[in-house]
């Protein structure tokens, strides 16, 4: 187990946006452990946040060319390639071989289906720290300093030139350690204790729960879950949003809040438009709350009796008959 301590940045680990990596890549998650200290559970499927861990982990990886599970199939938010380390259950180095075999990038971007915290910027930051470097790979430390080669890039060359000779004969790399190949490369390092987290525990799915609940986590985490379980891969200005919800709710209701916000997207999805789509519409929707406040709030000040029967704005009526 990784432990956990909290970051200074509240933020930091938990930032679902992935940006454009800095070099191409390709993906080998391995999600097919027996995960002994859960009793044998569903250790990938287990959820955090809503979504399943093995989903948490392939989102980080959406910037991937190719993403290799090594597990066997199951059902994924994101399309992957599945592979299997024959025999099955023969441990991270006989996983890792069997899904390196799948990937044709340069980079290649290992980790495990068991990280919660693990964001796209974090997969930004380790291929940055690699290609910036001569090393053979970049991996995270955890909070107590230690290494954590499955969290980690790597030149895909140096990681085939190093599989130890037994990677000629599947079965010869059963059950051996990471270190057997790790031990080998020239490796840099970037501390990052949150988003280095593993969960082998019930007390560590315990722990990411309630992060994920924290306040400065809760908002994020709810969209991101809500979008991947409608399907939904579009990335809008929550802040834009959240601003239109305020403006309805005090320019006009609190229940005209959420139904205005669905109208926006209703609306963007019926032009087909992407962001640019949401973001125009939920400004036609702003500037209407707005309107309609700034003439609920001369309303109220009008006086209660001899209010006229215009706004106080309106043109006035200039014909020959008027009174």
């Amino acid at each position: 187990m990784t432990a956990y301590k909290p970051s200074g940045d509240p933020g930091a680990g938990t930032d679902p946006a992935a940006g454009p990596a800095p070099v191409g890549y390709d993906a080998v998650v391995l999600a097919g452990g027996a995960a002994r200290r859960l009793g044998g559970a569903d250790k990938p499927g287990l959820r955090v946040g809503g979504r399943a861990l093995l989903d948490r982990v392939l989102a980080a990886c959406a910037g991937a060319r190719t993403t290799v599970v090594v597990a066997d199939p199951r059902p994924t938010a994101r399309p992957v390639t599945w592979a299997r380390e024959d025999p099955p259950g023969g441990g991270p180095l006989a996983a890792l071989a069997a899904g390196l075999r799948h990937t044709t990038a340069e980079h290649v971007v290992v980790v495990s289906a068991d990280l919660p915290f693990l964001a796209g910027s974090t997969v930004g930051r380790l291929l940055s720290a690699l290609v910036a470097s001569d090393a053979d790979g970049a991996l995270l430390t955890d909070a107590d300093g230690r290494d954590q080669p499955l969290v980690a890039a790597y030149r895909a060359s140096a990681l085939r030139r190093e599989l130890p000779a037994p990677a000629r004969d599947r079965a010869g790399l059963t059950g051996l350690p990471l270190r057997r190949l790790t031990g080998a490369l020239r490796l840099t390092r970037v501390p990052d204790a949150v988003a280095s987290f593993d969960c082998d525990t019930w007390d560590d799915i315990a722990t990411a729960r309630a992060r994920i609940r924290e306040h400065g986590h809760v908002l994020d985490e709810w969209i991101t879950a809500a979008k991947d379980e409608l399907g939904i891969d579009l990335d809008v200005d929550t802040g834009l949003l959240l601003d239109l919800a305020r403006d309805a709710a005090h320019g006009v209701a609190r229940p005209a809040a959420p139904l205005t916000t669905f109208l926006v997207g209703y609306a963007a999805g019926r032009a087909q438009g992407g962001p640019e789509a949401v973001a125009e519409a939920a400004r036609k929707a702003a500037a209407l709350a707005q309107r309609w406040a700034e003439e609920t709030a001369v309303a109220e000040s009008a006086p209660a009796e001899g209010k006229p029967d215009v706004a106080p704005d309106a043109t006035p009526d200039t014909r020959p008959d008027a009174r």
